[in-house]
């Protein structure tokens, strides 16, 4: 047996061959074509990313520094305030005056915190709350509830809802009731 490929001639295989292939060849070009472009978008995303990375951390540096600088300027009128206030202190017979004037500074500067949510927090007559306020000393006060902040060393802040300085507090502690109360056996045997 022959070969059907064989008994055509060669320039027929070549031309059968060729039209094979065309559609082959068609799928590389364009295979290729696809691989360029991705390459080439792969390029572009990559070059954008090492951007990206050099923009951001300028652009937080940015932002801290104007933050920084909003906050000192609203400081400096409670600055301004306070040296007017020393100033005039030599001159003031009247301590109350002086007294009046740093309250009002105090109230600004206050005022400058909040403005930046800053708040202070609220300890003197409160419940003891370690996330809160650092217990520096422990008293008894019997007219007074257990575990109740009974008096203030030092103001704690929050920034935005967190705790960013706790407190410094005198806590009220009670003896326990088996400390301050005899117990039933004791008493039994008093009585005998």
């Amino acid at each position: 047996m022959t070969d059907k490929n064989s008994e055509k001639p060669k320039e027929e295989q070549s031309s059968d061959e060729k039209t094979e292939l065309d559609p082959l060849h068609q799928q590389i070009e364009t295979l290729q074509k696809e691989k360029d472009e991705l390459f080439a978008k792969l390029q572009r995303v990559s070059a954008d990313y090492m951007n990206f990375q050099k923009r951001v951390p300028r652009q937080v540096a940015d932002t801290l520094a104007y933050e920084k600088e909003k906050l000192i300027k609203a400081i400096l009128p409670t600055l301004d305030n306070f040296e007017l206030t020393l100033q005039s202190a030599a001159a003031t017979e009247n301590i109350d005056d002086l007294l009046k004037g740093v309250k009002i500074i105090y109230d600004h500067l206050l005022d400058i915190l909040k403005s930046h949510n800053v708040e202070q927090i609220h300890a003197i007559g409160e419940k003891f709350d370690p996330t809160q306020h650092e217990a520096m000393v422990q008293r008894t006060e019997p007219d007074k509830e257990d575990n109740l902040v009974v008096e203030e060393y030092q103001k704690g802040y929050k920034l935005n809802g967190r705790v960013i300085r706790p407190s410094r507090v005198i806590v009220n502690k009670l003896p326990s009731q088996q400390q301050t109360e005899p117990s039933e056996e004791d008493e039994t045997k008093d009585t005998e």
